[in-house]
């Protein structure tokens, strides 16, 4: 099993997590983006530099991901192709992506997109929190520590 990491937006906070939970369970992560990432020195940790374009960080990703895999993101597009290979998604605020709500995420993230087209103000997502933090280590940890073994 192995931890791929959507990296271009994801939090500082959540890439520290998976840093530290990479060196305590000798897990290999892999954080994807399209820009330079840096990481701390570790055999369990890696970054892969994809060259710019749109979701080439995405597509990336659906090509390492296999079955039993953890895929780290808040891309709905990707995270229904992960499961689609039999990944489990988790976003960074701690909130699973599972086969039962997938559908529904992703009516809704078209249907704000074609308002955000019309030019309506739809906002965006709340400003990543503490409790957003918290959530998502609760749900890494449990995750975890029924799939690895230290």
């Amino acid at each position: 099993m192995q931890v791929l990491v959507d990296a271009d937006a994801c939090p500082v906070v959540v890439k520290e997590m998976l840093y530290r939970a990479a060196q305590r369970l000798e897990v290999c992560v892999t954080l994807v983006a399209n820009k330079f990432l840096r990481t701390p020195p570790s055999r369990f940790i890696r970054a892969l530099q994809v060259p710019a374009g749109f979701d080439a960080a995405d597509d990336r990703i659906v090509e390492l991901v296999i079955h039993g895999d953890l895929v780290i993101t808040a891309d709905i597009p990707l995270a229904a192709a992960a499961l689609e290979k039999g990944a489990y998604v988790l976003d960074p605020r701690g909130s699973w992506f599972s086969r039962e709500n997938i559908q529904e995420r992703l009516t809704m993230r078209d249907v704000m997109e074609q308002l955000r087209s019309s030019g309506i103000d739809t906002g965006g997502p709340a400003p990543y929190a503490a409790q957003d933090g918290k959530a998502f280590a609760g749900q890494l940890d449990r995750f975890l520590a029924r799939h690895v073994s230290p």
